[in-house]
């Protein structure tokens, strides 16, 4: 590995570039002073000082008194948790600061939305569309999370369950009845019958309160459906239609609490279920 791609290493740790050049110089020099870190480095003896008084802020080396004082680095495991317990005293730090305002925010800004949107817009939108990837697994977690009694999943071959499960689990263990509506292995290629088979053994084994069928046509929509009613009473939706054409880093989906739609849209997933999957019990 050259001394640039180490470097870009420490990018991970939001370092700036004399801090990053200097981190990596005292992991490969080990205990040394600010003058023969400058030298090494390259970094100005000006700025030197201050970029090694940084990092010992930031808890990745040891500053060692004497004359000359002498800068020691951490291991690199404790350098990686430092980092991130730094990020999570921020993050806790901004909660805090958040919270502090929360009751003063509330006071002023409910009355105001709730005046807003007491009467439902004619030009309300159907759909809000978000990109996929973390954006809409944010969304599907969400929505798992929310669910009071039915969740209805139509997927592929439910590649993400890894990015998904611990609020699947969450939502199975309160009582939601979970079904799940696969494409049928025919209509996969030879891979992602592999992971369709990996994922299906794995709810067999971990989710047995789960349903599962298998769609005998292609589907043209991917997604979840929680709490349909056909009094049009409740009702939430993560959609993805299927775009072959397009790269998946490219897709977005739609997302829509409108009932009477995510009530269709149930109508579908039920006829399908009941009239055109199979078990598949020979798998």
């Amino acid at each position: 590995m050259t001394d640039t791609e180490g470097t870009q290493l420490l990018e991970t740790l939001e370092l700036t570039e004399y801090e990053r050049t200097a981190l990596d110089q005292l992991l490969r020099l080990g205990r040394t002073t600010a003058p023969n870190l400058a030298e090494a480095s390259g970094i100005p003896k000006a700025r030197v000082y201050g970029v090694l008084e940084s990092l010992g802020d930031e808890g990745f080396i040891e500053i060692i008194p004497g004359r000359p004082k002498e800068y020691q680095p951490k291991p690199p495991a404790e350098i990686l948790e430092r980092a991130k317990a730094n990020r999570r005293q921020a993050y806790e730090a901004y909660c805090r600061e958040v919270d502090s305002v929360s009751e003063a925010f509330l006071e002023h800004y409910r009355p105001l939305y709730e005046t807003a949107t007491s009467e439902v817009s004619p030009t309300e939108e159907l759909f809000h569309v978000v990109d996929v990837g973390e954006p809409s697994l944010r969304e599907t977690r969400e929505i798992y999370r929310d669910t009071d009694t039915e969740l209805d999943i139509t997927t592929k071959s439910f590649e993400y369950l890894a990015d998904v499960e611990a609020t699947l689990r969450e939502t199975v263990d309160r009582g939601v009845d979970v079904s799940i509506l696969f494409v049928h292995p025919s209509h996969l290629t030879e891979e992602n019958s592999r992971i369709q088979a990996e994922i299906v053994d794995h709810i067999d084994a971990e989710f047995p309160e789960v349903s599962y069928r298998f769609s005998e046509q292609r589907l043209p929509w991917r997604g979840t459906l929680a709490d349909p009613s056909l009094d049009y009473e409740t009702g939430t939706a993560i959609l993805l239609v299927e775009e072959t054409d397009v790269p998946l880093h490219m897709r977005q989906a739609a997302v829509t609490d409108n009932e009477s739609f995510v009530a269709g849209m149930s109508r579908y997933f039920d006829l399908i279920w009941e009239h055109d999957s199979t078990e598949l019990s020979d798998r």
